[in-house]
């Protein structure tokens, strides 16, 4: 008979059986029997419920429910059999899987699993297609595989209520790639769960449903690796490829063990890192991302720039080798030390200095072992756990040394602490079930090396709370935010007891994901929002003025992403319906964790996993790599929603000089102007709400208009916007041809070019084309000569769409399209096409046309022959026809000793690219037979073979060419070049005479 897994309490074990029977043994080998479970009537209301519960008889073998309808359906039938147990103690609840897919929920009553005909029956979870489950007892939920390749979460803390679903759906798998789940695991501490399948894959996910790591390649669904192509050899670097068996996390969460279906002879093992977070009895600063393996560091490294990269910082080997492995890590609130903290000991790291501090004495470093890590400005403070006598103490040493000499401070602890939380001078320890006790922290003397500072500790605040919810998973006091005046005058006077004095509220976090606010004065507590698995409170915490994010109070990430809280304008600062929480634009991508804030720079840091292959390796390495989201634009938009103008006008001052800034003004015009299209399209008629918002548009407008980036924000927001909408977008931010001329006023041309079509919408095409052929000239004042081919092009197509053509446009304009447009040896062709499509206005194509001549003749005339190969190819201006027209104008050249020594000194022989631009215009003089020319340029380029071409039909002129060379010191350089051609004229003449 087969056996299902057991499941038991502190008495009693209890196994699933293949008949569809349990069997209940004692743990001291008292075997009860086995009974079959019975359906018996409980109850009839709750269409969710089952209405009968499992009784203790024998004489019936099937279970059946209730659906609502007054009659009976079949749940489990008699040949199924149990094949999967969990229990979770907390709530006492029993979960029995059978094969057919049917996951039921019992209830067990206090006395235990003993009394079985006490095991009631509740409901019926999951759709009939449950093939695996496991429980995560720290955060009371119960994950349950089903056959579709999902895994659907329920919280036992609220009735088994279903909280979401992962899939690897949205990545394009379909359960005809993976198949059905076959296993799950969560991680030591229940942060997150290892999903298996059948077919192929392993997935990490967070309990907010964000994807950690995936075995699975994310190439695309058109490439070879494919979920719809059957494994291959190329695929032996994609691990699990054959699917999944069975997966065990370590003691410590640091490496997961797979075996792959079909391959029991191996064990395929994967290292993780773990978040440096602030929970528990360890706390860290947000402003220092970390992420921390068995063995060493992962920092994030910024300095308040785009580009983020991640520091490996190796522990000392004699740290690590007697301590393995690392349980805690805490950053000090600026960042530039951390505290590591392994099986012993404690270990300190300066950033700045790149230095490693360590215990002197290995016997002091044995005796402690750290079960939580704080940072109280200079001072670190460990929570010990004393062996010998089962007790904890809270240790205090100076960052400068680590000994025995240096403690500061031994403080002993009633118990284990639950959690800890450090602001300013204050500490907070909680004990179980929910005891808080504040302690402020006065330091006696100076802190330094060469004194004995003592640290003194008193209590100031002791609560105990009784409630039946979960138990916290992090607690953070929430400074009082004080009021702008008294800010500005505590700037001021530094003995102001304003910015020191106690906290009187609280952030709690609690297991279930509940975040909560306590108030310590009155030990109320205040829900405000649910599922959310991590937090940062930004409200007080920094110290500099740069800080973008002192406006907000908080921070929460959870399934919905990330949520900004701010504070309330009424009386009570912390009012929940005066909160403005959920900004779509922070929604993290669904794999990106993030794992703090940069202050200073208005962003959010997480991290997401990537993955890179090498030959000389099996199995690919799997990057973590950071990735920024700013939140700038989110804290702009909230203080002018509360008509903080000048407030916003400051923060945006401060940020001004930041990597981001444009991005974030561009995303702050842009959320907020489809926010108005969005209302104004949902309902018109809603006059009062669509004045309010067109205020807000206009207070967004006159904010971004005190920064040079407010044109190119503008027009870039208006590209990015469908045109029906752009004369409310410039109602607000100003008449288009103000900005263009603006713009060309500061010479911002490529953004004044992007205001010629908002100009030709709004304001028509003649007023647009006027402003294109004016930055058309400027452009080519300008020498930029890509930007004046696209006006040249979008002025032909505008003389094409919006005026009417004549017999003498007609009789131009095939010659006009060949000038500009087509190349040379295209121009024959569009001569002889006499098609309406190519009709041009004459008045339109002739400012054109003299724009781009004039500046052909001001180039060729100043010998600027680089910036005319430019011109030329910039604008697709035909050179050709120019040369043959103005071979005795602009283009001859009086002297060839003068004109070879100019033109050499313009072009800078010497470079790669002017000897490109002086292939060019040979290839163009020799086209017209332009000899002055085609001698000096084939000169430069030491071209031998062409200018032997042309002295051999043309004796005087070789003689006049010998001569100069000869004559003029300037050209010493070219007497090699001229003794290779006298030599192969020589052999001509010799040959010919012959």
């Amino acid at each position: 008979m087969n056996r299902s897994n057991f499941v038991c309490d502190n008495k009693h074990i209890l196994i699933g059986l293949s008949d569809g029977s349990l069997y209940i043994i004692s743990w001291k080998g008292e075997f009860g029997g086995a009974f079959s479970l019975d359906m018996r009537l409980k109850d009839s209301t709750g269409a969710n419920k089952l209405s009968n519960h499992f009784g203790n008889g024998l004489t019936t073998r099937g279970i059946q429910g209730h659906d609502g309808s007054n009659h009976m359906n079949h749940v489990v039938s008699q040949n199924t059999e149990v094949v999967h147990l969990e229990f979770s103690i907390a709530f006492r609840l029993l979960f029995v899987l059978y094969s057919d897919g049917e996951l039921i929920q019992c209830s067990v009553s206090k006395r235990g699993l003993k009394y079985t005909e006490s095991i009631i029956v509740e409901r019926r979870l999951g759709s009939g297609e449950v093939v695996c489950t496991s429980i995560a007892p720290e955060q009371q939920i119960l994950a349950v595989g089903t056959h579709k390749g999902a895994v659907e979460l329920y919280d036992l803390a609220d009735s088994a209520s279903l909280i979401r679903s992962v899939a690897l759906h949205d990545w394009g798998y379909s359960v005809e790639d993976t198949g059905p789940v076959s296993s799950i695991a969560w991680t030591p501490d229940n942060s997150a769960f290892a999903v298996g399948w059948k077919l192929r894959g392993l997935t990490v996910w967070s309990v907010s449903g964000c994807r950690l790591m995936s075995t699975i390649r994310q190439i695309g669904l058109s490439s070879v690796s494919s979920p719809v192509v059957k494994p291959n050899q190329d695929f032996k670097y994609e691990p699990m490829m054959g699917g999944t068996s069975l997966m065990h996390w370590d003691e410590h969460g640091y490496r997961l063990y797979a075996i792959e279906e079909g391959s029991s002879e191996r064990i395929i093992a994967f290292s993780f890192g773990k978040c440096c977070l602030n929970r528990g009895v360890s706390g860290t600063t947000y402003v220092r991302q970390v992420i921390y393996g068995e063995d060493r560091l992962l920092v994030v490294q910024s300095e308040d720039t785009d580009e983020l990269k991640i520091l490996h910082l190796n522990l000392p080997v004699s740290y690590i080798l007697q301590n393995w492995p690392v349980l805690h890590v805490a950053a000090s609130k600026d960042g530039m030390y951390l505290a590591v903290a392994g099986l012993h000991g404690l270990i300190l790291y300066d950033i700045r200095l790149k230095r490693w501090r360590v215990f002197g004495d290995v016997t002091q470093e044995q005796q402690i072992q750290c079960r939580g890590l704080l940072w109280l400005g200079k001072i670190v403070v460990v929570c010990n756990y004393v062996e010998s006598s089962n007790t904890y103490e809270l240790l205090f040493y100076p960052r400068y040394h680590l000994d025995q000499s240096s403690l500061l401070c031994r403080k002993p602890l009633l118990t284990k602490p639950m959690v800890m939380d450090v602001y300013q001078d204050y500490l907070l320890v909680t004990y179980r079930p929910f005891d808080v006790h504040i302690y402020h922290v006065k330091l006696v003397g100076e802190l330094s090396p060469s004194t004995t500072p003592d640290i003194q500790l008193s209590t100031v605040r002791e609560l105990s709370i009784m409630t039946a919810k979960s138990h916290p998973a992090a607690i953070h006091f929430i400074p009082d935010q004080l009021p702008q005046d008294d800010m500005l005058r505590s700037d001021i006077s530094t003995s102001s007891d304003l910015l020191t004095r106690e906290p009187s509220r609280c952030l709690i976090l609690r297991m279930n994901g509940d975040l909560s606010l306590l108030d310590l004065d009155d030990g109320r507590e205040r829900e405000l929002t649910h599922s959310v698995e991590l937090f940062w409170v930004t409200c007080g915490q920094s110290g500099e003025k740069t800080s973008l994010i002192e406006e907000v109070s908080w921070l929460d990430y959870g399934h919905r992403g990330m949520q900004v809280w701010y504070p309330s304008p009424g009386a009570d600062p912390f009012k929940q319906e005066e909160f403005l929480q959920l900004d779509p634009e922070l929604e993290f991508d669904r794999e990106v964790y993030p794992l703090g804030l940069l202050p200073n720079a208005g962003v959010v840091v997480g991290v997401s996993q990537r993955m890179s292959f090498s030959a000389c390796t099996e199995f690919p390495c799997f990057e973590p790599t950071p990735q920024a989201q700013t939140i700038l634009h989110c804290l702009l938009r909230h203080l002018l929603q509360r008509d903080k103008r000048e407030e916003a006008l400051r923060l945006a001052h401060i940020s001004a000089e930041k990597p981001h800034f444009s991005h974030c003004l561009e995303w702050l015009l842009f959320t907020v102007f489809d926010a108005e299209i969005s209302r104004q399209s949902s309902s018109k008629k809603q006059g009062a709400r669509s004045n309010q918002t067109a205020s807000l548009l206009e207070k967004s407008c006159d904010l971004i208009r005190n920064f040079p980036e407010y044109y190119d924000v503008v027009v870039s927001v208006a590209r990015k916007t469908d045109g029906r909408h752009w004369a409310d977008l410039f109602s607000a931010a100003g008449r288009p041809t103000e900005l263009f001329d603006e713009c060309c006023q500061q010479r911002w041309y490529r953004t004044a070019a992007c205001y010629i079509l908002v100009i030709a919408k709004l304001e028509g095409p003649a007023v647009s084309q006027n402003c294109a052929l004016r930055l058309l000239q400027a452009t080519l004042d300008e020498s930029l000569y890509e930007l004046a081919g696209e006006l040249v092009r979008f002025l032909l197509r505008s003389g094409r769409e919006y005026e009417p053509s004549s017999t003498e446009s007609e009789r131009d304009s095939p010659r006009f399209l060949g000038y500009f447009i087509f190349p040379s040896s295209f121009r024959k062709q569009t001569q002889d096409a006499r098609s309406s499509s190519f009709k041009e206005p004459s008045g339109h194509v002739a400012s054109v046309k003299s724009i781009l001549e004039n500046h052909a003749s001001y180039l060729m005339s100043g010998k600027e022959l680089s910036n005319l190969v430019a011109f030329v190819k910039g604008t697709q201006f035909d050179l050709v026809e120019y040369l043959q027209r103005e071979r005795y104008g602009s283009a001859r050249l009086e002297n060839f000793a003068s004109g070879l020594e100019m033109i050499g000194q313009k072009l800078h022989m010497g470079t790669l690219q002017s000897r490109l631009d002086a292939e060019f215009l040979l290839a163009h003089m020799c086209s017209v037979k332009f000899k002055e020319w085609i001698v000096v340029l084939a000169t430069l380029l030491r071209r031998s073979e062409v200018l032997y071409d042309l002295f051999r039909h043309d004796v005087r002129l070789w003689a006049a060419y010998s001569l100069t060379i000869q004559e003029h010191e300037a050209f010493v350089e070219f007497h090699d070049l001229l003794a290779e051609l006298e030599a192969k004229l020589s052999s001509t003449t010799n040959a010919e005479g012959t």
